[in-house]
């Protein structure tokens, strides 16, 4: 058996009530197979991204150490997301939703397979998982970009707003 990696999952919801739902979708990811939830950000109100006509977002990062492969985890989130009543529409993308998991890295790896990148391709330009990112991993190198914090640096992170307490470990 090989060692566990260090993962960073992202989550985010903007319907319902979404810091309800990211909480138990981070008490969820402690139960994935293989998998023990080591750390969580706290929440963070964010506005929309992409597609910014809808409601603000609330998000937030966990670290996992798991023994599953990056292609199984993105699975088993992807599963993790179905079951908090989330529905992917083609052709649709930074809509509103119940959750959303992102696969943000794992380990040091670098991947670019159909339907998975590693790092995740937009990790770098997202101040909503930036900040909680850094709550977790403040000295955080991003493969093929750098330190977290100095991409964050070169972004508006002015109307992000954190909700409650700092970050939880386990």
């Amino acid at each position: 058996m090989s060692l566990p990696a260090i993962a960073f999952v992202g989550l985010g919801g903007n319907l319902g009530d979404a810091a309800v739902t990211v909480r138990a979708a981070i008490d969820a990811l402690g139960r994935l197979p293989d998998t023990r939830l080591h750390s969580a950000s706290r929440l963070y109100r964010t506005p929309a991204w992409g597609l910014e006509k809808q409601p603000d977002f609330i998000n937030a990062v966990a670290r996992l150490e798991t023994g599953l492969a990056a292609p199984a985890l993105l699975d088993v989130l992807l599963e993790t997301e179905r079951g908090f009543g989330r529905q992917r529409e083609p052709g649709l993308r930074w809509g509103p939703r119940t959750l959303d998991l992102d696969l943000l890295l794992h380990g040091e790896q670098v991947l670019d397979q159909p339907g998975l990148r590693l790092p995740h391709p937009h990790l770098h330009e997202r101040a909503f998982v930036l900040v909680p990112l850094l709550d977790l991993a403040p000295d955080l190198h991003i493969p093929g970009h750098g330190p977290a914090r100095d991409l964050l640096r070169k972004l508006d992170a002015s109307a992000i707003e954190p909700l409650g307490s700092p970050p939880l470990e386990s």
